[in-house]
């Protein structure tokens, strides 16, 4: 059945006008021939198109193809084959993406252990899966990991599972790797003693670290990697994480950041304080990392934000995922003078026509803005795209969040942004960010 199936494809590419067929005359028979069987070997394909087209093969495929010839069979034997890998471990009765089988799993860790360099596990709500994935992580003593993440498809799996069986299987790839440059751990019970066992074994190469619902890592913990990592240069931590002490970077021999990304989400139920962060620790912060971007992704309700923006921040891009008042609006223009990027997913009802506008006079840096489930006038969004101008080069507003006035309705609006602009602009029907 499938010599038949290739068969067919072969005539399907021969027939095809897409395929230059060689011209009589130019080429002697015989050499037509080896031209002709050439396109019908797919076993003949070099090994860097075979490579490629492997490497985005889920494995049970990508093992399957290996059988098809001898040729393919070698591509699958190939080191960089193997050193981005993505283990999916999962209860086939509770999950929706396939599991990669334990036996092929154990027969990579055999072979290729040496070769992984990318390494990601994704798993399902299940504590097996999570039970697995660390079971595999203790088998990595001899690779050169650069890159890890452990993701969770579900609820956070590796939070039910024994704390000091994670911290064990993953500090056992923390001392071996010795190269790992990028770690992306999320709702995991990784602790402050394991980042000091990461620090002491990869503080030469690390430069990117996300740490995200992480409730055994404390400030102290996130410090000590700033301290003596002097090549990270992307960070991402919970805003719990975050003190005055860690951005207070004034020693020369600290970490010069290029991103911090901050997520702002409730930690307990019913949460409504947050600890605030001083304005001279913020300034100290830039002063040492003057060209950083300062990202912060805000998961809360209007009540919990009261903390916010009440002095100066050096935030440049900033995302509401939940309802935000006017009155923090309001702070923005204020306090975030070096604002880039805007994107506000609820408003609720209330129109923020000048809040807009002030913020388009006072963030001069502007040049992203997305909005979705507010209210703004017409004429009060004409206003705020001439404040700022063509270097508005992101502009994502939904069409239900225009409101038509006297001066201008929806019909005529694109025309008076698109000029503003200097390019064609409409509303979005769907949200683009």
């Amino acid at each position: 059945m499938k010599r038949n199936r290739l068969s067919f494809m072969n005539k399907v590419l021969l027939s095809s006008p897409a395929v230059k067929q060689p011209r009589l005359g130019c080429c002697s028979p015989l050499s037509q021939a080896h031209m002709r069987a050439a396109r019908l070997d797919w076993g003949s394909l070099p090994h860097r198109v075979v490579l490629c087209v492997f490497q985005y093969l889920p494995l049970i495929d990508r093992a399957r193809a290996s059988s098809v010839c001898r040729r393919w069979n070698e591509v699958f034997h190939i080191p960089d084959l193997w050193r981005k890998f993505e283990f999916e471990l999962n209860q086939s009765a509770t999950s929706y993406f396939n599991s990669t089988h334990p036996d092929l799993i154990q027969q990579i860790i055999k072979k290729h252990a040496a070769h992984l360099q990318y390494v990601s596990f994704k798993v399902d709500s299940s504590t097996e899966s999570a039970e697995a994935a660390c079971g595999i992580l203790s088998q990595l003593v001899n690779c050169s990991t650069q890159t890890l993440g452990l993701i969770s498809t579900a609820k956070s799996s590796f939070m039910t599972m024994s704390k000091s069986h994670f911290v064990s299987a993953l500090t056992v790839l923390f001392v071996n790797s010795k190269s790992l440059s990028s770690i992306k751990i999320e709702d995991t019970p990784v602790d402050d003693p394991s980042l000091s066992i990461l620090v002491a074994n990869n503080s030469d190469t690390l430069r990117r670290l996300k740490m995200s619902s992480c409730p055994h890592v404390s400030s102290d913990g996130i410090l000590c990697v700033a301290d003596h990592c002097q090549g990270l240069r992307e960070l991402a931590l919970n805003y719990y994480m975050l003190s005055d002490e860690l951005l207070a970077l004034s020693n020369e021999t600290h970490v010069n950041l290029e991103h911090l990304r901050i997520d702002v989400v409730s930690e307990n139920p019913g949460q409504i304080e947050f600890h605030s962060i001083k304005r001279q620790s913020w300034d100290a912060f830039i002063k040492h990392s003057p060209g950083v971007n300062v990202v912060m992704y805000f998961f809360l309700y209007e009540e919990e934000m009261e903390t916010f923006f009440k002095e100066e921040t050096p935030v440049t891009h900033l995302y509401f995922g939940r309802s935000v008042s006017k009155e923090i609006l309001g702070r923005l223009s204020l306090n975030c003078p070096r604002l880039v990027e805007l994107v506000v997913c609820a408003n609720g009802i209330q129109v923020i026509d000048n809040e807009l506008i002030c913020i388009a006079e006072h963030c001069k840096n502007l040049t992203a803005l997305g909005l979705s489930e507010c209210e703004v006038s017409c004429t009060a969004f004409i206003e705020f795209v001439r404040l700022c101008g063509r270097k508005l080069t992101h502009l994502s507003i939904m069409e239900d969040v225009l409101i038509p006035d006297d001066v201008c309705s929806l019909d005529e609006i694109h025309t008076e942004v698109s000029k503003y602009l200097g390019r064609i602009w409409f509303p979005d029907v769907m949200p683009l960010w």
